[in-house]
């Protein structure tokens, strides 16, 4: 795998005063290794760039500036919530006959045939986290997604990595192909409007009473009270 030089100096500022290093432009970081006592280190945040902003898994050569070497692996980086800046990291020390756990970029190489059919890929897992000896820890772990058809996936289970063994749960999915999303179709609202008029069934409701034989019929002229009968003759 590749491997990364990066310059550190030793920092005595622990703690709350670790913000004076941030303020100066740097970063606080630490160094373990099992058997050996911690170091409080700083870097510039362009010397942490190849390690953080990549999509490989890298070896550090670090170097401090008290002339001592260390190699080792970046486990973790801290970001700030609101502008995404580095403001911590940790480097893990390595030993060549001591067995590492890390986490290895996953990249995708192809087009999938479900996604020529209108299906959409989803990669669900970007890193897998491995165990393995230093001289076996892959630059990324490749995953041929060209065959995969609608509703194919491809699981921890799928992979096998030469010594490495894998130690995300076998079960897990790392890349999927799945059906295309059908919105369901809206009725025009004049076609609901025809729909509804010609299913109702017209009612004619007749208001006021019936009127009988003799009577006159509803809605003509009534004679005003007090006016002069025409007399029969």
């Amino acid at each position: 795998m590749a491997e990364v030089v990066l310059q550190v100096e030793v920092r005595q500022q622990v703690g709350k005063q670790a913000k004076r290093v941030r303020q100066a432009g740097k970063i606080p970081g630490i160094y373990y290794c099992s058997g050996e006592e911690n170091i409080n280190v700083t870097a510039t945040v362009i010397g942490l760039k190849p390690l953080i902003y990549t999509s490989q898994a890298r070896l550090v050569n670090l170097k401090l500036d008290n002339g001592q070497s260390k190699t080792c692996v970046l486990r973790t980086v801290q970001f700030d919530p609101v502008t995404d800046a580095p403001v911590h990291f940790d480097l893990q020390g390595v030993k060549e006959d001591e067995l590492l756990t890390i986490d290895v970029p996953v990249l995708l190489v192809g087009a999938p045939k479900g996604v020529k059919d209108g299906g959409m890929m989803q990669h669900i897992m970007h890193r897998l986290r491995v165990s393995c000896l230093p001289k076996h820890i892959p630059d990324h772990i490749e995953i041929n997604v060209a065959e995969l058809e609608i509703n194919d996936s491809v699981h921890i289970k799928d992979i096998a990595v030469e010594n490495v063994h894998l130690l995300d749960n076998p079960a897990n999915t790392i890349v999927a192909v799945v059906p295309p999303t059908v919105l369901k179709e809206e009725v025009p609202a004049d076609a609901a409007v025809v729909a509804a008029a010609t299913a109702a069934e017209p009612e004619v409701i007749g208001k006021g009473k019936k009127p009988e034989e003799g009577e006159e019929a509803a809605g003509t002229k009534k004679e005003a009270p007090g006016a002069k009968k025409e007399e029969k003759k």
